[in-house]
């Protein structure tokens, strides 16, 4: 059997075999904690209180138990996507449980409707915190200790490393020495001199971006849980015109969290100039918008100078940490409404709800003071509207909207009378009218009156009470204003997560030896060898790499004249195998993973 057959089959065997040179040398490639295997038998007593308490410490903290609490929090969170949640949208909510009001009970139970605020996600959520953190601190203590160590000396046999090779050179052990030292440091290893041998290691920057993962993960989880615990979150309605003030009682909601102090809303104020609308009047894309923008004069502070400013959809308002974002746009028709004398009683911008994408709008129009019945009684008004933008005509179908902008505004009215049931003490949506406590005006046929207006037209209500008019049409705008800190940590944390990720991935651990010994016949022997943290095509070119470098200093010397071997060539007409143990045959560097890299 030849040389290179015999070194490979013992390669194989020696890997399999405890204590070899191989996992000495590899055995500190790793800072992931080694899991202790407790000897079976018969005779093994059970565990005792604090066993059971290192044991469930044990799989808290490895690896495998942060991976599965990550995924099942990404799972926990796919409920509050596809389900209303009540921080979010408690009309949603509510619209949802009387559509499902089988399901109503089960979601309540399981708290579907406050996912991340259930205690089922928390405790998913606590539990990978606790997990990442006794992952972290101890590796991050081997890894501390391993920088501030040197590499390990030079197995006795490199020949059993996965990556190998060797030559003969005319040049001074301690100059192939000296000379392999300043190459590898300038290729930016860490190396030193142990005995006759070069140790350096590279590739630290592997486990440094594995530990900055999970430290980011952590950065993440301390950003979100202090974002959902101190932030704030409101909305508010403004029509073209009006202004808004950062103050808890000019909000048409709000929600913050458990920590959030309201007096740390930040002072500010806007009004809302103009809203500029434009879509696209033909094609397929018909309808669909192409300038979106609120163009508001705001000012910070109580007395801080007015300056001018403009929000799109997705580019928010930034003041004082305070976003003020862009979420929706709809049409508030101008009617006047007077009473039988013809005194004005009530004239504004009413908002209505969109119900389409063309802005077909509903709402209600109510009267609650100054209005006096032909009798000279207070009551009270109410009017059912709905508006179409862009009107189709009569006799072309249905009253909806052909088009978003104003081409042909029409407001649909019917008219009620009596108590709106603003004065029980119950909250009331603004664009609903309750008309169980009302009465119906009538027509001349005894129907609901009620009549389709454009601007400019009024409707007449009968016996003389009074009438509406409709006079134009102003834009409203809604806003979302957020105060959400430990967003900026939460990026950072993704960012880092990422180039982590890539360095623990890309980025490998290894090690290398170079040798330099003198023959027996004086001719100094080199040898190279190479091992990773796990298995790599790049580990061999590397080596072939420096061995090439080495090479310059340390030129391969000529070879050594053949002798027949009289017990295999009895007729001496053939040469033996030069290769023996010392390597007294030249091998270029490009052979060596040929010859001894093998495993």
């Amino acid at each position: 059997m030849s040389k290179a057959n015999s070194t490979t089959t013992r390669q194989r065997e020696d890997e399999h075999e405890p204590g070899s040179a191989h996992g000495a040398a590899g055995e500190q490639l790793s800072t992931a904690p080694r899991e202790e295997r407790p000897d079976t038998g018969a005779g093994v007593p059970a565990m005792s209180v604090i066993g059971w308490v290192r044991w469930f410490w044990r799989q808290l903290t490895s690896m495998r138990v942060a991976l599965i609490l990550l995924f099942l929090l990404s799972l926990g969170a796919i409920p509050g996507s596809l389900i209303p949640q009540t921080s979010v949208d408690d009309m949603k909510v509510q619209a949802f449980k009387e559509q499902h009001t089988t399901l109503t009970p089960v979601y309540e139970a399981l708290q579907l409707f406050d996912v991340y605020s259930s205690v089922w996600f928390s405790a998913i959520y606590i539990l990978l915190f606790v997990s990442l953190i006794g992952c972290i601190v101890p590796r991050t203590g081997q890894f501390v200790g391993q920088l501030r160590s040197r590499p390990p000396g030079a197995p006795k046999r490199l020949t059993r490393l996965p990556a190998y090779t060797t030559w003969r050179t005319e040049a001074e052990p301690e100059e192939v020495r000296a000379a392999a030292l300043a190459m590898l440091r300038g290729r930016r290893f860490r190396g030193h001199e142990v005995g006759d041998a070069v140790a350096a290691e590279k590739g630290y920057l592997r486990e440094a971006g594995n530990l900055v993962f999970h430290i980011a993960l952590i950065v993440m989880l301390v950003a979100f849980a202090s974002g959902q615990l101190f932030k704030s979150e409101g909305g508010k309605l403004v029509v073209e015109g009006d202004g808004f003030s950062n103050t808890l009682t000019q909000y048409d909601d709000f929600k913050s969290g458990s920590l959030y102090d309201a007096d740390s809303l930040a002072p500010f104020s806007f009004v809302l100039d103009d809203f500029v609308g434009t879509y696209e009047k033909s094609g397929p894309q018909r309808g669909t918008p192409r300038t979106f923008e609120a163009r508001v004069t705001y000012a910070e502070g109580a007395d801080g100078a007015e300056r001018k400013g403009v929000i799109k959809v997705n580019e928010p308002l930034v003041v004082d940490g305070t976003k003020v974002y862009l979420i929706a746009h709809g049409y508030a028709p101008v009617v006047t409404v007077r009473d039988g004398t013809g005194k004005v009683v009530s004239k504004s911008a009413v908002p209505l709800l969109p119900i389409d994408n063309n802005i077909t709008s509903s709402g209600a129009i109510k009267v609650m003071d100054g209005y006096k019945d032909k009798n000279g009684k207070k009551t009270q008004l109410g009017f059912k509207a709905f508006f179409v933008p862009t009107f189709a005509g009569h006799g072309k179908g249905q009253m909806f909207s052909q088009f978003p902008a104003l081409d042909f505004p029409v407001l649909a009215l019917s008219a009620y009378q009596g108590s709106l049931g603003v004065d029980s003490g119950l909250a009331q949506n603004v664009y609903q009218l309750d008309t169980s406590k009302m009465k119906e005006f009538k027509d001349k046929d005894g129907e609901l009156l009620k009549k389709m207006l454009m601007p400019g037209e009024k409707l007449d209500l009968p016996d003389g009470a009074g009438s509406i008019t409709f006079d134009g049409v102003e834009e409203w705008a809604s806003f979302q204003i957020s105060q959400q800190p430990g967003n900026g940590w939460a990026l950072g944390g993704a960012v880092a997560a990422i180039a982590g990720l890539a360095g623990s991935l890309f980025i490998q651990r290894r090690r290398v030896w170079v040798r330099a010994v003198r023959g027996a016949d004086g001719v100094t022997v080199v040898e190279m060898a190479g091992l990773g943290r796990s298995e790599s095509a790049k580990l061999p070119e590397e080596l072939g790499d420096l061995s090439a470098a080495l090479v310059t200093t340390a030129p391969v010397a000529p070879a050594a004249p053949e002798k027949p071997d009289a017990a295999d060539t009895p007729d001496g007409s053939a040469a033996t195998d030069a290769t023996n143990e010392a390597g007294s045959r030249p091998v270029q560097p490009a052979e060596a993973p040929a010859e001894g890299a093998e495993k």
